[in-house]
């Protein structure tokens, strides 16, 4: 079982790693998707199924499908891309850093305070006890979020609808006089 972990580490590691130096952008979000991935193998591990589930649903199929296709449409390359300058370089050193002390310090610190055993529940992560906990002690919660979600996804559409501009001729509906002609689209000329 620790074997795994250390695989699935290995591999998020690794693919985080492709992320921020790959050339291409489509190879980059290949190498997240593969990130996102071992992450979710990390929560089955972790008996979080129901967690993993929707971490590879929401982030590895909607969310990078939607990098792709953003990343296709604006049709993005290096080439055109403006080259750092040194400060620039050297700045983004100096963070990733500070970054990287700060995590260590958090994972000493974590590592002093963390109890050796610490008890677990068999049923943490399973979709029945999220689903028991999502429609006993959270119902208000999730039904407020449903509405919340249900009026943004109206207020898209909304947003999206285009409306028909009034300086285009209406649709021919048939005739209501008998020998009248549709419009016609445009203006045409007679012969002279």
């Amino acid at each position: 079982m620790q074997y795994v972990f250390y695989l699935f580490a290995l591999i998020s590691i690794a693919s985080a790693l492709f992320v921020v130096s790959a050339r291409s952008p489509v190879n980059s979000v290949i190498a997240l998707i593969i990130c996102f991935l071992s992450i979710a193998g990390h929560y089955v591990l972790l008996n979080a199924q129901f967690l993993a589930m929707v971490h590879v649903i929401v982030y590895t199929g909607a969310i990078m499908v939607l990098f792709l296709f953003v990343i296709m449409l604006f049709n993005l390359n290096t080439a055109s891309e403006p080259r750092k300058t040194l400060g620039t370089r050297i700045a983004a050193v100096v963070s990733g850093g500070l970054l990287l002390l700060t995590l260590l310090a958090a994972v000493r610190v974590g590592m002093e305070t963390i109890p050796a055993q610490v008890g677990y529940d068999g049923s943490v992560g399973l979709v029945r006890s999220v689903g028991m906990a999502l429609f006993n002690e959270f119902l208000l919660p999730f039904e407020v979020s449903s509405v919340l979600f249900l009026s943004a996804m109206i207020g898209a559409m909304v947003l999206a609808k285009k409306d028909a501009p009034s300086n285009l001729p209406r649709p021919y509906t048939g005739n209501t006089v008998k020998g009248a002609q549709p419009p016609t689209m445009g203006t045409s000329r007679t012969a002279e």
